[in-house]
């Protein structure tokens, strides 16, 4: 085969792979074009649970996400509302029912996001189904979870409602208004849990004449006069001032309705709809264009895979309790802050060397937690329920204060046995002296009392020193009680071995007598008129003990450590000394010639 049939086969093969490659990408896009299902009630229907197929739809995608939810009553055209607004067809779009029970169970997206420019940037736009409000068979609880998930995941909060704004409807934005008093308007510059979603009152098939939608919703939120004192109207006139407050994240909007037979919307084409309804509905496509934004959480944008993992913490913090709470969302967004600060504080604690006394940690510890403190007042999320995050942190401190206070405890008892332990093993080898030495004995004393003091710190500290004083006096009444005996006996043996050398080795009569008298005087005299008591407390005896301590033992000189080399060298010496005299005395021969 020649090159360019060769090449004519391997551009057949590309072209095949390429066709192949589009079919498969038209089909992932085919599967996609529909609707999802990613939170469903549990069988309760009072939780909520993530559903694993919207879930990979939202994984695919990489640009930063949107989020436009439509929330409401049931039966009140929300599904229809989101196929409007996506151009598409009832059979098509979301599904839309006309029976008493609700279509939309949970919460449902659309699978095919929208791809907007958002100030340069290119975002995905999730378009959320919700399960209408008040529907049979429901408990409030449920409701308030899935508004609750709405309001946090959603860029955009469209507030669908039929012809007017009742009580029970302002009230149920008492999560939006907490959502936005805990996390919107933190320190500028400084990064926010999550934006809460902008908040869009869409009155549909508004009939009123003679005022506008904004001057309705403005009205609603006038606060209502409660002179009998009844707590809901309080609670409710609360939600009212700070709706007021956040005039600038809310906007209203008015949509006619489409067609009399509402029964058979799904069949109409746009021409056969009224036409200030088309009107108004593309006018709301654009403002909802104009008002979408890409979700931001902790500083940043999301991808599909971030705002899944977001998903699934936001379901969590709400089923967590009997009822969701702003609150537990709170903790959510400050778990890792508090992680942060946790780990400051470890980090502050363990460049502290164990052990230390009692008062240095304390003092350490106060810095640590002082320094976390600050951090998580900088970082912290949320206003009047970040207390009980705050809480959390001291908790968690104090928990990691006691570990480190047992760790100081243990090192602590450790290092000050082993100080013991080599102190009293000291002392046992004081007991021990070849040549008793008191000077010795009280100079090891204080050079193993000092070390002990300086290196044994910490809270075990006060206990072993009351167990060292202990063993130090009793090894010392011990020594003395022994040292003045074991005195007396080297007196007796020296005063002999002198009693010897004087005679038989330098033949010193002067040093024989000397030594004579020592030995009568130590067994003879103090025997007769003084007890062995007495003895070691006569001046004389001091004055012996003192001549004693100054041949035995100096800074310079320690004999009970060289009496024995001293010995074997002064033996050499007298051997060497007595070779080199016979050497001398020897008489010289002379040998004749």
């Amino acid at each position: 085969m020649g090159w360019p049939s060769c090449a004519l086969a391997v551009w057949a093969a590309a072209a095949v792979v390429a066709m192949l490659a589009a079919a498969v990408g038209e089909s992932d896009a085919g599967e996609l074009d529909r609707s999802f299902p990613i939170v469903e009630p549990d069988y309760g229907h009072t939780k909520l649970r993530l559903s694993k197929e919207g879930l990979e739809a939202i994984q695919r995608i990489e640009t930063p996400i949107a989020a436009v939810s439509v929330i409401g009553p049931y039966r009140s055209g929300k599904s229809f509302l989101l196929n409007q607004l996506l151009s598409l067809s009832c059979d098509k779009g979301f599904g839309v029912g006309h029976m008493r029970d609700t279509k939309t169970k949970g919460i449902w997206i659309w699978g095919t996001p929208v791809e907007v420019d958002v100030d340069g940037s290119k975002v995905s736009v999730l378009y959320l189904d919700t399960e209408g409000f008040e529907s049979i068979g429901k408990s409030n609880v449920y409701d308030d979870r899935i508004f609750a998930l709405a309001a946090v995941l959603s860029s955009l909060l469209v507030y669908n409602l039929p012809e007017t704004i009742r009580e029970a409807d302002i009230s149920r934005l008492s999560f939006a208004v907490e959502l936005a008093e805990e996390f919107y308007g933190r320190v500028k510059g400084q990064d926010v849990a999550f934006e809460p979603a902008k908040l869009l009152w869409l009155i549909q098939r508004d009939f009123l004449q003679g005022k506008s939608v904004q001057q309705m919703v403005d009205e609603a939120l006038q606060r209502v006069p409660n002179s009998n004192g009844d707590k809901y109207i309080d609670e409710v006139n609360q939600i009212r001032d700070s709706l007021a407050v956040m005039g600038d994240n809310c906007t209203a909007f008015s949509l006619p309705q489409p067609h009399l037979q509402r029964t058979k919307l799904c069949d109409m084409e746009d021409q056969e709809l009224e036409p200030l309804y088309v009107k108004r509905r593309d006018e709301l496509k654009q403002l909802v264009a104009s008002m979408i934004k890409p979700k931001i959480v902790q500083g940043r944008t999301l991808n599909g895979k971030e705002f899944v993992s977001f998903l699934g913490q936001i379901l969590e913090a709400l089923n967590k309790g009997e009822i969701p709470s702003t609150g537990s969302l709170v903790e959510v967004f400050n778990k890792g802050i508090l992680e942060r600060c946790l780990k400051v504080y470890t980090e502050r604690m363990e460049r502290l060397g164990l052990p230390v006394s009692v008062d240095k940690l304390q003092q350490v510890h106060g810095l640590a937690e002082d320094e976390a403190r600050k951090l998580f007042d900088k970082q912290h999320f949320g206003k009047h329920y970040a207390a009980q995050s705050f809480l959390n942190l001291d908790e968690e401190m104090k928990k990691v204060f006691r570990n480190y206070g047992l760790a100081n405890e243990y090192q602590s008892s450790k290092l000050c046995e082993a100080r013991f332990s080599e102190c009293e093993e000291k002392m046992d080898h004081l007991q021990a002296l070849k040549l008793p030495s008191m000077a010795k004995f009280n100079a090891g004393f204080l050079r193993c009392n000092k070390s002990f003091v300086m290196e044994c710190v910490g809270p075990a500290k006060e206990s072993y020193e009351h167990r060292m004083s202990k063993m130090l006096a009793r090894s010392r009444s011990l020594f003395v009680r022994e040292y003045n005996n074991k005195l007396f006996n080297w007196l007796v043996a020296f005063s002999l071995i002198m009693v010897v050398i004087g005679r038989f080795a330098i033949k010193l009569l002067l040093l024989e007598v000397a030594a004579w008298v020592m030995f009568i005087f130590l067994e003879t005299y103090t025997r007769l008129f003084w007890s062995s008591d007495s003895l070691y407390y006569n001046p004389v005896w001091h004055i012996i003990v003192s001549s004693w301590e100054t041949i035995v033992y100096s800074p310079v000189l320690d004999l009970d450590r060289w009496a024995i080399p001293i010995v074997i060298m002064l033996h050499f010496s007298y051997l060497l000394a007595v070779h080199r005299c016979e050497a001398t005395d020897r008489p010289i021969i002379v040998t004749p010639v």
